[in-house]
């Protein structure tokens, strides 16, 4: 009931960017490939700028919905048809999001199962808070994607290992790699949980060697069933997985280090006055950059630093081996959620702004958004800014965005490995406040 009426009211025939159109196109573009052409040749179409880039698994999804899409508007399915936006294939594109959020749905009713939450204001506060998280309502149904769809299969993978069904639980997990390989960054603290909780516990009568074979074997099973057909494509499908040619922060700079990163460099090189050669950083387009004052960063040192900062997290869940520490340090996923949710949910039901306890330097952050807001939509057209710098708006609001994801990191990572017991368990009411307001914050 609320996702039809977000998506019936962001549908748009407008062929502007500011439509989402794009993210239209990508997935109308994907059915049309797997519909039409042979399996080889999936990874090779080009004829869209937005070729298909997902893992196998998703590409087979994209062809089960081009079975049921080639009855409504066939059209929408000829690679040639690009920014096809038949109404057709708008409320097609729609419904079948709408239609697997069931799997999501399912994904929060077995997670909270597996919890045992006994309290049920709590589970009830958890399950409303997630089934209507407004973030995921908004990104898949009025820009458009399927993320409930794949975060419900992490729900359902993240139920099992909490039941101490690993072997259903890696397989869930390797089955969404396959689905979008962006999960990776939490594939090490699922492996290290499983090979402490389950290969290395001595509670789980099996000889260790049967149950690593087990592992490899649902592992490799999923594996095979996905990249198998394209057997002899692999280096083209992983340069389509992997394509690091887009740059360091792609077009649009996501709320991270990166961002800060060019940040500074677009800074730097204003106030040294260096001449930019080329394209920089702030020109919207999707391709690598040279930076003109700080250090070029490659592919390789992305996954270094990446690597890097996971070891003390990934150290922390063997030391404990607690499903608890397993669960913070997946960071930003289930329990953050919960805690948010459902361990002060007085808070987010009539406890007030004050009752936050936020420091004068995090109110000052929140009072900074609306007027980032303002400037997007008044002050930048009042200034003549819009024509002059277009980049401008989405530079500022991925630098803030990125500043409070970094004072959110920092401050949760500190939590997290400072615990000294270990449990993932808040002692007291303030705890829980402090966790809740700096998860709000971000």
């Amino acid at each position: 009931m609320i996702r039809s009426p977000s998506a019936q009211n962001s549908t748009s025939t407008d062929p502007s960017p500011s439509n989402n159109v794009q993210r239209f196109e990508v997935h109308r573009n994907w059915l049309a490939i797997t519909h039409s052409l042979p399996i080889s040749k999936w990874y090779y179409e080009d004829t869209s700028e937005w070729t298909l880039d997902y893992p196998p698994f998703f590409a087979y999804f994209e062809w089960c919905l081009s079975c049921f899409a080639q009855y409504l508007d066939k059209n929408m399915l000829i690679v040639e048809n690009l920014n096809y936006d038949s109404k057709s294939t708008i409320f097609f594109q729609r419904f079948s999001v709408i239609l697997t959020d069931l799997v999501y749905a399912f994904g929060v009713k077995r997670c909270l199962e597996a919890l045992k939450i006994s309290n049920k204001y709590q589970k009830l506060t958890g399950t409303v808070s997630l089934l209507f998280n407004v973030g995921l309502i908004f990104v898949d149904h009025i820009h458009f994607q399927y993320n409930g769809f794949l975060f419900g299969i992490l729900l359902i993978s993240l139920a099992y290992i909490l039941e101490e069904k690993y072997i259903k639980g890696a397989f869930f997990f390797a089955a969404l790699l396959n689905f979008k390989h962006i999960f990776i960054y939490i594939a090490p603290a699922f492996g290290i949980y499983l090979l402490r909780s389950y290969v290395f516990n001595k509670n789980v009568r099996e000889f260790w060697i049967l149950k690593i074979f087990k592992l490899v074997f649902v592992v490799g099973a999923c594996l095979g069933l996905s990249f198998g057909p394209f057997y002899d494509h692999i280096p083209q499908v992983l340069s389509r997985l992997f394509p690091f040619k887009r740059g360091l922060t792609h077009a649009y700079w996501a709320p991270n280090i990166w961002a800060l990163y060019n940040f500074i460099e677009k800074i730097a090189t204003v106030l040294l006055k260096r001449s930019i050669t080329g394209s920089s950083t702030s020109s919207g387009l999707v391709q690598e950059f040279e930076f003109q004052v700080l250090p070029n960063i490659s592919p390789l040192a992305t996954f270094a630093v990446t690597g890097f900062m996971m070891i003390p997290c990934i150290l922390a869940v063997w030391r404990n081996g607690t499903k608890e520490s397993f669960l913070k340090a997946l960071h930003g996923t289930l329990r953050t959620w919960l805690q948010a949710y459902c361990c002060e949910s007085s808070i987010q039901w009539g406890g007030g702004f004050r009752d936050l306890r936020l420091s004068t330097c995090e109110k000052l952050y929140l009072l900074g958004i609306p007027i980032l807001t303002l400037y997007e939509y008044l002050l930048q057209y009042l200034l003549n800014f819009d024509k002059k710098l277009p980049f401008l708006p989405l530079m500022l609001c991925s630098v803030y965005c990125a500043l409070g994801v970094l004072y959110f990191y920092v401050n949760y990572y500190i939590q997290f490995l400072f615990d000294k017991r270990g449990d993932g368990k808040v002692k007291s009411k303030k705890d829980q406040k402090v966790i809740y307001h700096k998860i709000k914050l971000t």
